[in-house]
């Protein structure tokens, strides 16, 4: 026996966060690239607040997986100059969390590799491919003004 899932979700069942979770990726990125860069960037957002993740997921036959974010993570695009001005302006702000991804990090093949790689360069100098950030609705709203909707 299938259980339907409901296909439209009402109001009552959407619930409104008082943060907003979002990668930006560079817009010159292969496939695989994006993928990469996402996954990275949502791992270090996961663990920037306790209560971002909610409890594990059972089915019904008992079998438990792992918990997720408990709140949309919307992915968008810009050129590397939007890049700088968000990293810029959300490392400014005590209430925004942000995670970055460099060029240099493709190369590396181990996380103290890729902290020494972040480390090696200053923060203006950074070649950034992809960023994520959480913070209030509103500010992050206005730091992301130019970026698209991924495709």
């Amino acid at each position: 026996m299938t259980t339907a899932l409901p296909t439209s979700i009402t109001a009552e069942q959407t619930a409104r966060f008082d943060t907003k979770v979002v990668v930006l990726l560079g817009d010159d990125l292969a496939a695989w690239q994006e993928l990469n860069v996402t996954a990275f960037l949502i791992s270090g957002i996961t663990v920037s607040a306790p209560d971002l993740t909610g409890g594990p997921y059972r089915d019904r036959d008992g079998t438990t997986y792992l918990p997720m974010l408990r709140q949309p993570v919307l992915v968008m695009t810009g050129n590397s100059g939007l890049l700088r001005s968000v990293r810029d302006r959300a490392s400014a702000r005590d209430d925004v969390a942000l995670a970055v991804y460099t060029r240099e990090l493709f190369a590396t093949g181990h996380d103290d590799a890729n902290r020494a790689a972040v480390a090696a360069v200053a923060a203006a100098d950074l070649d950034l491919v992809g960023l994520a950030l959480r913070g209030p609705r509103n500010a992050v709203d206005r730091m992301l003004k130019g970026a698209r909707m991924h495709a």
